[in-house]
C-alpha cells in the first residue's frame, strides 16, 4: 500500500510538470502580441521608398530601378517600357 501511494504521488508530480511544460509551449505559439511585434520589426528593417509623380517620363531621369517601376505603375504618360512587358528601363538597369 505504501509503494502504491508513493507511485501515485510521483505520477501526480510528473503529470503537473507535463501540464506546466505544455502550457508554456501552447502560449508561445498562440501569443498574437509577439507575432504582431515581429511583423512590425520586419517592416522597420526594410524602409519603403516614397516616390511621387513629378512629371518625369524617361529612363534617363530615374535614379533606380525601383523608382522607374513606381513611375510606370502609378504615373501617367511614362515612356520607360518600350516593349510593354512591364519591365522599365531594361538597358539602363540591366534587367
Amino acid at each position: 500500500m505504501k509503494k502504491l501511494l508513493i507511485f501515485i504521488v510521483i505520477c501526480a508530480g510528473v503529470w503537473q510538470l507535463f501540464l506546466k511544460d505544455s502550457a508554456l509551449v501552447g502560449s508561445t505559439f498562440s501569443n498574437t502580441g509577439a507575432i504582431q511585434t515581429l511583423a512590425k520589426a520586419s517592416e522597420v528593417e526594410k524602409p519603403k521608398a516614397h516616390y511621387q509623380c513629378d512629371g518625369r517620363q524617361h529612363c534617363s531621369q530615374m535614379n533606380s530601378y525601383e523608382e522607374a517601376e513606381y513611375f510606370i505603375q502609378h504615373c501617367p504618360n511614362t515612356k520607360m517600357d518600350g516593349d510593354n512587358d512591364g519591365v522599365p528601363c531594361e538597358r539602363q538597369f540591366n534587367r
